[in-house]
């Protein structure tokens, strides 16, 4: 399987492989931070705060229709379920919605991998004409300011700035907030030394993610996140309509480029791949192992792989994530 990286992702990738374990397991996989810091982006208690609001606010969106947690649903692990995510007035993305957990930290934001971070990945959907549809940054600075209880919150969260209210600072604090969205799972649990925290098909499905070759693309604590993947690597992927990351660098070589995605939570989190194509986890996983590795599972090898990724569901911080009262 040929592997793609851009030159900043390898060092990213190989601190992912190496994990927080002496094992075979921690070594390709490694157990979650409790939250994912940024030295460009120091997490605070104000900034995070003012972050949970921004994200649940739809006042951010042209009509007041649509908010960062419409499409990135957090109770319900992050996604809202749909193939393609309705934005104002109700016009359709053209790839799935990902979870918003734990992408942080991951290499890249976006399934081409166009920002940086989540700081910058939270400017896009505010100003993108079929999600959000604000005009401007400078519209939504002015519409922030004409919000008393906001003014206050940015001055909280930016206290050394002279004008804290900036488009910069919303996507900041928003990307403070996201930085803290973490779901330790039984998975983690295991890796801890519990090795009670399993069930014998999910452990022999563990086996068979490593024995099929999955981790060479789904590894790191995330189990994906970490690199960026031609999809249909071995066999030609029926769907290839979408150009993937040469619409980013216009580089031949980069069409069906995507991010590989977190398995984090993988069970919650469908329908899957970038065009929300497909609704089966168990489906989802024949079709990875075929396209990118070139094997065909059967029953058991399969089932036993979505018996181990169900163990990667974890638990959403409730009391984080609870919709506070908006200024």
């Amino acid at each position: 399987m040929k592997w793609i990286f851009p030159t900043l992702a390898i060092a990213a990738l190989a601190a992912a492989q190496m994990g927080r374990h002496d094992g075979p397991h921690g070594r390709m996989m490694g157990t979650l931070p409790d939250k994912m810091e940024s030295a460009a982006n120091p997490i605070t208690a104000a900034k995070t705060d003012l972050g949970r609001m921004l994200y649940y606010d739809a006042r951010l969106s042209r009509d007041g229709t649509v908010s960062c947690n419409s499409c990135h649903d957090l109770a319900r692990y992050g996604v809202d379920s749909k193939p393609f995510s309705p934005g104002v007035g109700g016009q359709l993305g053209g790839r799935n919605s990902p979870s918003v957990y734990h992408a942080a930290d991951h290499l890249l934001q976006f399934w081409d991998g166009r920002a940086a971070d989540v700081e910058e990945q939270a400017k896009g959907p505010v100003l993108n004409p079929v999600e959000m549809a604000m005009e401007s940054g400078a519209g939504v600075e002015r519409k922030l300011r004409s919000i008393p209880g906001y003014v206050d919150a940015f001055r909280r969260a930016f206290p050394a700035e002279a004008e804290p209210v900036t488009f910069d600072n919303m996507a900041r604090a928003i990307g403070a907030f996201e930085r803290g969205l973490v779901t330790p799972s039984r998975w983690d649990k295991f890796l801890a030394g519990n090795r009670s925290a399993l069930g014998g098909n999910e452990f022999e499905g563990h086996q068979e993610f490593m024995h099929t070759g999955c981790a060479q693309c789904h590894n790191g604590p995330y189990v994906g996140g970490r690199s960026l993947q031609k999809l249909g690597a071995e066999r030609p992927w029926p769907r290839d309509s979408d150009p993937g990351r040469m619409a980013v660098t216009n580089a031949a070589t980069d069409r069906m480029v995507f991010k590989v995605p977190s398995l984090r939570n993988v069970e919650k989190t469908g329908p899957y791949f970038h065009d929300g194509s497909v609704a089966s986890l168990d489906r989802a996983v024949r079709m990875m192992a075929e396209h990118q590795l070139g094997v065909t599972l059967d029953d058991r090898r399969a089932g036993a792989i979505v018996a181990w990724l169900k163990s990667l569901t974890g638990e959403i911080p409730a009391a984080y994530i609870k919709a506070p009262e908006l200024p």
